[in-house]
């Protein structure tokens, strides 16, 4: 797309972010009494799902967001796969689905998701037939040795641990190969965060160098070697080694629980993605429009699942993440 495109674009996507939910509204759905009253106060935003003639499930609602997000972006831009590396995540949950249920040969439904960058019934294909040539490089591998090791070994862990890695990779091959920063700073901090809570989990359950050299991804800002030395020590070598990297402010958060580290990083991502507010000429605001509206949809699903399980309100908050706007 030209400059003048881009200028086009951003000013629609700065129309759209006059929508997203503040840091006060998202106070008030905490504060809401219940799942139903929130769900009333999220449609007074417009959030009524597809089929507003029926009731919804707050998944259907929330689902719904996200189609209308990319939707939204896509109409945009001239080319439909500019925002594929936000989508990678979708395409290996199906593939994980896809071996596992090929390999149990239970028929079961709704295991798969849309809005990736293959149909899942391509995956579903490749797996059932093992004919993997027609799905890209990485994801092609991973799926083979999944297949495999789940029908020797009947691990589902492990066959997770394949796929997650390869999902990690995939990512960030995708994000390097974009020209934008922002997208490449997107790619990074997946596979670093991604990578320290592995570590630190692995460490809490004694897991040896052999499953962080299969579950650990390459990243810029990790020594992966270094981390899965230190976390066959322990979380406290976790937390050394990460003090003296880009992680260090991540410590405290690690320290207190795996909730405070997710908000952490959420935040992060929220902090990294901010500057693209002044950036009129590029992909950057229409990248950080999606990534803002991820965040605020994981939010509000914290927020529901909080209020149909009675969690107090101070729980929830603890686990919402910074807004964008």
């Amino acid at each position: 797309m030209s400059e003048k495109q881009y200028t086009y674009a951003v000013a629609r996507i700065r129309a759209k972010e006059n929508a997203l939910l503040n840091d006060a509204f998202m106070e008030q759905l905490i504060g809401s009494k219940s799942e139903d009253e929130a769900l009333a106060l999220l449609s007074e935003k417009g959030w009524k799902g597809r089929d507003e003639g029926r009731k919804q499930s707050p998944q259907d609602i929330l689902s719904y967001e996200e189609e209308k997000t990319f939707d939204t972006v896509l109409s945009m831009v001239d080319d439909p796969h500019a925002f594929d590396v936000f989508l990678l995540k979708r395409d290996y949950h199906n593939l994980k689905a896809a071996v596992k249920l090929t390999v149990s040969s239970n028929q079961v439904s709704g295991i798969f998701v849309d809005g990736g960058t293959i149909p899942p019934e391509k995956i579903e294909e490749a797996v059932k037939e093992q004919d993997f040539s027609s799905l890209p490089d990485t994801m092609a591998r991973a799926g083979k040795e999944a297949t495999d090791e789940l029908l020797h070994s009947r691990d589902g862990q492990a066959c997770d641990i394949i796929i997650d890695k390869a999902a990690l990779t995939a990512i960030k091959q995708a994000s390097k190969k974009n020209p934008n920063l922002l997208i490449q700073r997107y790619g990074e901090l997946t596979v670093a965060l991604a990578d320290i809570k592995t570590a630190v989990r692995g460490a809490k359950t004694g897991k040896d160098m052999t499953f962080y050299s299969r579950a650990l991804a390459e990243c810029d800002t990790i020594d992966v070697k270094r981390l899965s030395e230190a976390a066959t020590l322990g979380t406290e070598d976790i937390y050394d080694y990460l003090e003296n990297t880009d992680y260090k402010d991540a410590v405290d958060s690690l320290r207190k629980s795996f909730f405070a580290f997710e908000k952490w990083c959420n935040d992060a991502l929220m902090d990294s993605i901010r500057p693209e507010l002044i950036h009129p000429f590029t992909i950057g605001p229409l990248a950080a429009y999606i990534l803002a509206r991820q965040s605020e949809i994981s939010n509000v699903r914290i927020i529901l699942t909080g209020k149909e399980n009675d969690l107090p309100d101070s729980m929830i908050r603890e686990r919402i993440s910074k807004t964008y706007v």
